[in-house]
C-alpha cells in the first residue's frame, strides 16, 4: 500500500453531527475513505471493523435494517458494541445504509417509513451517547423492487412519505441520501418536491454511468452542497480498471465543491480477496484524490 497522509482531526474530537464545513475545517484531508460493510462481505456485522482496519480504511458505512435483526442499532447495547469497535480500531462510522428498502420499498411497504424514522432516532441517540463515534447520514436505497426511476406514481409516493419525517430529521440534524437510478434532473426534482435540507443525493459513480448518464457533468449539476456522500464504484473491476475515469471524476467532484467521505462499493473482480482488492481500491482513491 502507498503511504497515506495523516488523517488529521477527523476521527477524534469532532462530533459527527457537525456540518460538512466544520467537520473538515481543521483538516488537510477533504476526502476520508471508507467502504460499505456489505461490500467487504460483513453486512451488519461488527467484524467489519477489523476487516476495515486490515484494509487501511478510515471509515465504514454500516447496514441498518428491520427491527430485531442481528446487530440492530436500535438496541443501545448493540450501539455500545459499535462504539467499542470504533475505539479499538479507529474506524469511524461514516454513515448508515438502508439496503433493506430494495426488498421492502419505501414507496409501497407500509412499514418502511417507520424504519426511516427509527434511523433518525438511532442517529440522534448516537450523537447524545458518543458524539465523536456517531454519524448523521443514512443512505436510502431505491433499487430492485424499490426502483422509482420512470415510475411517477412511486416517485410521488416517496415524496409524500419523506415529507412525514423531514421535520424530525431536521430537528435532529440528520441527512438522508437518495441513492437511485434517477438522473441528476430527477434527483433535483425529488429534493425540490420534498422541500427539506434533510434530503440530499447519495451519488454512485457506477450506477449512474450504467444508466448512461454523464457522471462528470451530473456531479457538478447536483452540486456538492446537495451530495451527502459518494460511492466510488466499478462493477466487476477494481477502481481505475473499469470504464470510469476517476481522475476526471475527481475534477468534477472538486468543481462541485464537494468535501466529504468517499465510500468504496463493489469494485471487486470475481474470486478476488476482499482485503487485497480493497487495499488496492483504497490506494487508487488516495492517489487520485489526496496525492494529486
Amino acid at each position: 500500500m502507498i503511504a497515506r497522509r495523516p488523517f488529521l482531526k477527523i476521527l477524534g474530537g469532532t462530533a459527527a453531527a457537525a456540518s460538512t464545513e466544520s467537520l473538515f475545517a481543521n483538516s488537510k484531508v477533504d476526502f476520508p475513505i471508507g467502504a460499505c460493510d456489505w461490500s467487504i462481505k460483513e453486512k451488519q456485522d461488527i467484524a467489519a471493523f477489523v476487516t476495515a482496519k486490515a484494509i487501511g480504511l478510515e471509515g465504514l458505512q454500516v447496514s441498518f435494517s428491520t427491527p430485531g435483526s442481528e446487530y440492530d442499532l436500535r438496541d443501545q447495547k448493540i450501539r455500545q458494541h459499535y462504539y467499542q469497535r470504533v475505539e479499538e480500531t479507529g474506524i469511524h462510522l461514516a454513515s448508515m445504509g438502508m439496503g433493506i428498502l430494495n426488498q421492502r420499498p419505501l414507496a409501497t411497504d407500509p412499514e418502511a417509513i417507520n424504519w426511516v424514522s427509527d434511523a433518525i432516532d438511532v442517529m440522534a441517540a448516537m450523537k447524545k451517547e458518543q458524539p465523536d463515534k456517531a454519524t448523521d447520514i443514512c443512505l436510502l436505497a431505491f433499487f430492485g423492487k424499490g426502483d422509482i426511476n420512470g415510475k411517477p406514481e412511486l416517485f410521488d409516493a416517496v415524496v409524500k412519505k419523506l415529507k412525514t419525517v423531514t421535520a424530525k430529521a431536521e430537528d435532529n440534524g440528520v441527512v438522508f441520501g437518495i441513492e437511485s437510478l434517477l438522473s441528476a434532473d430527477d434527483h433535483l426534482r425529488l429534493i425540490e418536491a420534498v422541500g427539506s435540507k434533510s434530503i440530499q443525493v447519495y451519488y454512485d459513480s457506477a450506477n449512474s454511468a450504467r444508466m448512461g448518464y454523464n457522471i462528470y457533468e451530473e456531479v457538478v449539476q447536483i452540486g456538492g452542497e446537495r451530495i451527502c456522500q459518494i460511492h466510488c464504484k466499478e462493477d466487476g473491476a477494481l477502481l481505475g480498471q473499469g470504464p470510469i475515469d476517476f481522475n476526471k471524476f475527481r475534477d468534477s467532484v472538486l468543481k462541485a465543491k464537494y468535501k466529504g467521505w468517499l465510500i468504496i462499493e463493489g469494485a471487486m473482480p470475481k474470486k478476488s480477496d476482499v482485503v487485497d482488492a480493497y487495499t488496492k481500491n483504497y490506494a487508487l482513491l488516495d492517489q487520485v484524490f489526496r496525492s494529486a
